[in-house]
Parts: structure tokens; sequence; C-alpha cells
């Protein structure tokens, strides 16, 4: 039986960060397979992309996520003793904690407070020459699912915890200097965090019940015990933060009304448009270019034999660009998700598969509701101009966002 094609450089670890989204889609199209094997950071991988590829990836059991990222990026995205670093039976009795923070009430109440935040921000935005959206936004979503989950946060500490929220996300696809300064703002975070989760505990911080703290800090597993309080702000942390960086997306659906104009009309009145925006949003503009797997149980695939341990990547950004799926897939269409049939495996901009069994995003429904209220706002609640800027979205660089940060000038809120 012939093997798949192999990288023939011994080692791409430097085309990967000079490709970025592209690398898989780039040695997918030069095979001509969906399944090549290379070597990066100087060890064995085989690289996945596709719909099929996605499918096989997501089969409940056959991957586990340990070992499956560079430690830097683990310790940045998820750290020790996460949800995405468990399998099995521990996974879904964590990821049930998680679940049960999506509800549609919770949700709602989601949207309702980046309303809130927004609108409170709104006037300072009235009075600047210039808004970068990006990192105004940032900030925006920290003090919304802040007030969300329960967490205390005073206005001299908000700067601080966007700041650190921001660095994590974007230091994960780095190397070097990036990625340094997000351990070193992450391991600040933690401390806080973790001092939350005990206060919690010990009755000094009074919390409501039901919140996402409350929630986390008194969660217990399956063996009746409490999470161990590194391993609760962990957690916290990780409901946090990936909110925060809903941001990227924010910025994203703002270009692509600027970019677009001819959406812009039917995304503010029409809410079944709305919803196709935002997952068009989702599919056209990177976010994350791949996620990692490491096999736990043999299996055979396009030819190629997979043994336990085996290191493999799946391609999200050129699945969620696949001819054979997404019909034009450089063109920025919302209209293609009429008669969509939802598929967990054709369209995974925060994975694939199934919510409760996989480790696919349990924010997902959230990050959604986040961009529809952000594009409400954008539409119906503020007015602004958008100058001349470099817009470029770079895909050798992870997580990616237009050069400029997309700068709105002339904001007034709407009468």
């Amino acid at each position: 039986m012939p093997d798949i094609p192999r990288d023939k450089a011994p080692d791409s670890t430097l085309s990967l960060l000079k490709e970025g989204y592209l690398f898989i889609p780039n040695r997918c199209r030069r095979h001509g397979s969906d399944i090549f094997a290379t070597r990066l950071m100087l060890r064995p991988a085989v690289c996945m992309s596709g719909p099929e590829a996605a499918r096989e990836f997501y089969r409940p059991g056959r991957f586990t996520r340990k070992r499956a990222i560079p430690r830097p990026t683990l310790m940045l995205l998820q750290d020790k003793g996460s949800v995405q670093t468990l399998d099995g039976t521990a996974h879904h009795d964590r990821k049930r904690m998680f679940m049960s923070l999506m509800t549609p009430d919770a949700v709602k109440r989601m949207g309702d407070s980046l309303e809130a935040a927004w609108r409170a921000r709104l006037p300072a935005w009235e009075a600047m020459d210039r808004v970068v959206l990006h990192d105004e936004v940032q900030g925006v979503l920290c003090r919304a699912v802040c007030d969300w989950a329960g967490v205390p946060l005073d206005g001299s500490e908000l700067p601080e915890r966007t700041r650190e929220f921001g660095a994590m996300v974007d230091g994960a696809g780095a190397v070097g200097p990036r990625n340094w300064r997000g351990l070193m703002l992450r391991r600040r975070t933690e401390a806080w965090a973790r001092d939350l989760v005990e206060r919690v505990r010990s009755g000094d911080l009074p919390v409501t019940q039901g919140t996402v703290l409350d929630v986390v800090a008194r969660f217990r597993g399956g063996d009746g015990g409490r999470l161990p309080p590194d391993v609760a702000a962990v957690e916290l942390l990780n409901i946090l933060r990936p909110t925060v960086a809903v941001h990227r997306f924010v910025t994203f659906a703002a270009l692509a009304l600027h970019q677009y104009p001819e959406t812009r009309g039917q995304a503010a009145v029409d809410d079944r448009y709305l919803e196709m925006f935002v997952q068009e949003v989702r599919r056209f503009y990177p976010f994350f270019p791949l996620v990692g797997g490491r096999v736990m149980e043999p299996f055979e695939w396009r030819g190629h034999r997979f043994g336990p341990g085996d290191w493999v990547l799946l391609d999200l950004y050129g699945t969620n660009h696949d001819a054979r799926t997404w019909k034009d897939p450089g063109r920025f269409d919302p209209e293609r998700f009429v008669g969509w049939d939802g598929g967990p495996f054709n369209f995974i901009p925060q994975g694939g598969g199934s919510f409760e069994l996989d480790h696919r995003c349990a924010g997902e429904w959230i990050t959604i509701e986040l961009i529809k209220r952000a594009v409400r706002m954008l539409t119906a609640a503020m007015r602004y101009d958008v100058p001349r800027q470099d817009l470029e979205v770079p895909l050798s660089r992870m997580p990616t966002m237009p050069n400029s940060g997309f700068v709105i000038t002339g904001i007034k809120a709407a009468a």
C-alpha cells in the first residue's frame, strides 16, 4: 500500500513560521493530497486537511491533546490540568462544567453585557481623534466578560487584565519575545485568578450563585472533590481569555462591513442575514491556523497507518477554505450559508465534532452571539469614518489581524 507524500526539507519549522496559515494548504496543493508527512521542531508530524480529515481527527477516543502542541503555546492557551488536556471520563466530566455555563439564557446575558460595556465606552471614543478598534474592543470584552462571569474588576484593573489576556492570545502563535511576554503576563494573571477562587471558597468574596466564578470555584468532579486552586484558576482563565480573544473576530467583522459595504444594510436589520454574515466572518477570516493531537488508538486513513503517539496536525484554515465544500472560497459571501447543513466537519473555525464528547470549543455559541451584538453596535448604535490605512491581513502572522488594527475616526453615537 503506498504511503503518503513527504516534505523534502529535513525540518519545516521555519517554513511554518514564514507561511503561517498557508503552510498546510500550500503543501496539500503541491502534493495533490489531503495528507502529508513533515518534521516540525525536529519531530515527525502528519498534517491533514479537509472535511474528511476533520471527521477522522474528531472521532471520539482517537486523539488526545496531551503533548499535542508545543509547551510554550500550551502554557499560554490552556496550561496543565485544563479541560483540553484531559481525555475520556475526566474530559467529559470537566466539559460538563463548561457546557452548563453555555445555556441560551447565559449566552444572551453575555451579549447584553457586551452591549452595556460598548455603550459605556462609546462617549470616550467620541472624544478621541482616532480609535484602533482591535485594541479598544479587547477592553470592552474584558469588562463585559468579567461582569458576566461575576469577576470583580475595578476600573484601575481593567487595562492590566486586558493587556494580560491579549498578550496570552497574541503570543500563542509566536516564538521569541511575543511568546515570552505572554508567558510572563500569564503567571501574574493566574495568581490573580487563584486568589479569586480561594477567596470565594473561604467566604471572603461574596459571589452570585450560578455565575462562572461561582461554578468554577465550587465545581466538584466525579470523585466528589473540588478542583485544586491552581487548576480552578486555569479553568476560570479558559473562559475569560478566549472570550476576550473574540475581539479579533469583531475586528474582522468591522473589516468585512467596510470592504463589502453591500452587506452592511442587510446585516443591520435582518437577523437571518446577520447570522449568515457572522458565520462567513468566522469562515473567511483567519483565527487559529491548526490544532494538534496525539494518536491514542491505531487506525488507517488515505494509505497511512497511524500508530499510538503519532503527532497529527489538522488544518483549520484550509478546511474552512476547501473548494470542495465552499464554492469560490476566497470570496466573502454570507449567502453561501443559505441551506448549510450545519455539518461539524466542513466548518471548523473553533474546532469540529461534538461539543459534549470532543474538544470543540464550548464557547462557540457565545462567540457567535458576541460578533452579532458587535455588528449591531457598529451598524446601528454609532456612526464613524474609516480613514486610509493598511488593512492587509498577513497570513504569516499567527494569530493575525489587519496591520492597522482597523482605525476609525469621527465617532458619533447614533441618535
